[in-house]
Formats: structure tokens, sequence, C-alpha cells
């Protein structure tokens, strides 16, 4: 089963929570984005919710529900 992919990303000073290329939400600080990611996240699992960096490196990553990776056997 695939995973549903948040990302938690800068956005011209705010930060914001997208899927793809769809914005879920745009917040004041990365601890409130970080916040609503992972209650969108745990409301959509199986899914993992990825932070940046202000520069636009991944930082962390949170899975929820069973991860693929590393694969059974």
């Amino acid at each position: 089963m695939k995973r549903n992919e948040y990302h938690v990303v800068p956005n011209d000073g705010t930060w914001k929570v997208e899927q793809g290329s769809r914005s879920l939400g745009s917040y004041d600080t990365k601890h409130r984005a970080v916040e609503e990611g992972r209650k969108v996240a745990h409301a959509n699992e199986p899914s993992q919710l990825v932070v940046h960096t202000a520069d636009g490196k991944i930082e962390t990553e949170y899975t929820y529900k069973d991860d693929p990776f590393p694969p059974a056997g």
C-alpha cells in the first residue's frame, strides 16, 4: 500500500504543509507547521511527514503506520 507523503517546507518567511504541489496550510512558525503536518499525516495513514530546514534540505522524517522499508524478507 502506498503511503501518503506530506512535507513541511519554508515559504517566504512562513512555513507550509504540502502534499505534492497542493498546499494544505500556511503557518507563522515551523513548530506549528510540524504540529499540523503530524495531525494530517496521522489522519491519513499510512503516511510520512518530511520536515525540511529553512534552506530546503531534509531535516527529519516521521512515518505513521506500517513502514514498508526495509521490506520484509
